[in-house]
């Protein structure tokens, strides 16, 4: 089923685990893949940088008849950014895809969180994608405005569970992942316009990045594992390809066989002043009572809604 042939990808952070499937079903879908990966060993970001992960992918991709490029540069960087869409640019003359999935973890408590743990998780997943996101999104502005028409454009960001029900030991990750899903429903109001979704995934897989997550969940001894990163990436293809012209600023929970579509926030209860501003006492009349019956440790959103039976990180 070749319903991107044509097309060209980048797939940030491709040289393993979510990525790495990422980028081999678009190849297997027909597209012409650009495979980024700064190739560090630590998943906090530490470590000589490698070309290997990026080229593996590649060697694969070519190997099955697609293909594939790959690019070694940090996508925190913002001119290496640019240079990435560049690279497809020159390469294949086009560029119709992106997937951001770039990151890297340094958990610590918010008590303990050193400025660096802050910034770096920071500066990885979220300035990462707003990189991506920013020249990708000026490159269809401009085609779209010298052809008078729209383009074919799709972004897929990665989130994470964490934005929603939280994660204790991870409040960098999670503000980041927050910050994706602000960042996703913005620009896919800014460049609907033009012909281009922006959607996220909240990935739930067993990768590098989430092994110690997963400890107590051993892979079965036969059949598909339920955590395998492959479950993810048909959606992932999905996004990418023609069917999901409509599906635009969506958030998608998926894992073993299983796609949630995330609801906006909804306001769960109301209170209106009385008179013309709140005053405390009135505010303890009122929230007081509604709090007094409910689990002071319930989120806004309940992570039970998605089955949820361990961490949610991812």
């Amino acid at each position: 089923m070749a319903v991107l042939n044509g097309r060209t990808a980048i797939v940030t952070g491709a040289g393993r685990g979510l990525g790495r499937a990422e980028a081999l079903e678009l190849a297997r879908l027909g597209a012409r893949v650009v495979v980024n990966d700064f190739g560090q060993p630590g998943r906090d970001g530490t470590g000589e940088a490698s070309a290997a992960p990026a080229d593996q992918v590649v060697a694969e991709i070519v190997a099955a008849g697609g293909e594939a490029v790959a690019h070694h540069g940090d996508v925190a960087d913002f001119e290496q950014a640019r240079g990435l869409v560049q690279i497809a640019l020159d390469t294949y003359g086009s560029l119709d895809i992106l997937v951001n999935n770039a990151g890297i973890l340094r958990d610590r408590m918010v008590f303990s969180m050193s400025e660096d743990e802050w910034d770096s998780v920071i500066r990885v997943h979220l300035k990462g994608h707003f990189n991506m996101v920013r020249f990708v999104a000026a490159h269809w502005r401009e085609r779209a405005k010298a052809s008078g028409g729209t383009v074919y454009g799709r972004i897929v960001n990665t989130s994470s569970e964490a934005f929603v029900a939280g994660s204790a030991g991870q409040p960098n990750y999670a503000a980041a992942k927050g910050g994706i899903i602000g960042l996703t429903t913005s620009s896919a109001l800014a460049l609907r316009k033009y012909g281009v979704t922006v959607n996220a995934i909240c990935p739930r897989a067993r990768t590098r990045m989430t092994r110690d997550v997963f400890e107590g969940f051993a892979a079965p001894a036969e059949g598909v594992d339920p955590l395998a990163p492959e479950h993810v990436a048909p959606l992932v293809g999905y996004l990418a390809g023609p069917a999901a012209q409509r599906v635009n600023g969506q958030v998608l929970v998926v894992h073993g066989g299983m796609v949630a579509v995330l609801d906006r926030p909804r306001v769960a209860a109301r209170f209106d002043t009385g008179k013309e501003v709140f005053s405390y006492e009135e505010l303890e009349d009122l929230l007081t009572p509604y709090f007094a019956g409910r689990d002071p440790e319930e989120t806004f959103a309940a992570p039970e809604i998605l089955g949820l039976k361990h961490s949610v990180r991812g």
